[in-house]
């Protein structure tokens, strides 16, 4: 690569296996996209949530393929395609090519930057065609009773976050596990990563009780005695090989899939 900037990015994912590079590559490009939101103002008016969240703040040992936030702070400055817009012109002048899709016609808006070409160049796919993506969403209309903090952190670029804090993250999971239609590995690794942690604090109740609310929930609301129990009857009925085929690809090291495992999230509950 001519660029010496995308020079950098190659240097990252070089004598990686393909999987690890593209994980890898996923991140820079998550924190660059991050930069670059900040510098275009519009991290004033969001909260960032979610996975990559909890990687890039306390170093969760996984990687993630999503940009989640939530609108916190002053509408009148969140545009999400002027701001990925901006994005896309300061990483153009590097000699990415990237592509945006938008849809901000529901309440959680959704957008795709995608980099098509960028994994054959890398040497991490054979296929010139192949797209590396990192998919952003915003919720627009976010549950009331999140805390908001601003961490700055130093991972592939120097960033000021507004960001959940720890409780209000460990209740947007909770509200995951409870209420996605699916099973999804990830949001149980994340789990297990939670309450292993001694010094992490109880979910934010409030926030989680208002999501549980906004999304349908029919059963009385979780206290701080009730939580666990409810947990407990979730994770009981899920497909643990499942979870764990979900989770594996995006593990830093690979035999961490052998932690998560029923009999340890339970044994987290007791």
């Amino acid at each position: 690569m001519a660029n010496t900037v995308k020079a950098h990015l190659q240097s990252l994912v070089r004598q990686r296996s393909p999987l690890q590079g593209r994980n890898l590559a996923r991140e820079y490009l998550q924190a660059r996209i991050l930069g670059a939101l900040q510098r275009s103002g519009a991290m004033t008016a969001l909260a960032f949530q979610g996975g990559t969240c909890l990687r890039f703040l306390f170093s969760l040992p996984r990687y993630s393929e999503d940009l989640d936030f939530t609108l916190e702070g002053d509408r009148s400055l969140y545009d999400l395609g002027r701001s990925l817009r901006t994005v896309r012109a300061e990483l153009s002048a590097e000699q990415y090519e990237v592509d945006l899709r938008i849809r901000d016609h529901r309440i959680v808006h959704s957008a795709l930057v995608r980099f098509p070409g960028l994994l054959h160049e890398l040497d991490l796919s054979p296929h010139a065609s192949e797209v590396l993506a990192v998919k952003v969403e915003v919720d627009t209309n976010p549950p009331l009773g999140a805390k908001v903090d601003i961490s700055l952190v130093r991972r592939h670029a120097t960033l000021r976050l507004h960001h959940h804090d720890k409780a209000s993250l460990l209740a947007g999971k909770l509200h995951a596990i409870l209420q996605r239609p699916y099973t999804k590995g990830r949001d149980l690794y994340d789990l297990i990563w939670y309450l292993s942690a001694p010094d992490w604090p109880a979910p934010n109740l409030p926030l989680l009780n208002a999501a549980l609310r906004q999304s349908g929930w029919a059963r009385t609301e979780l206290t701080f005695d009730s939580w666990r129990a409810v947990l407990r009857e979730r994770l009981d009925a899920l497909n643990w090989g499942q979870v764990a085929a979900d989770v594996e690809p995006f593990l830093e090291r690979q035999e961490d899939v052998g932690l998560v495992t029923k009999e340890n999230a339970l044994s987290l509950l007791a």
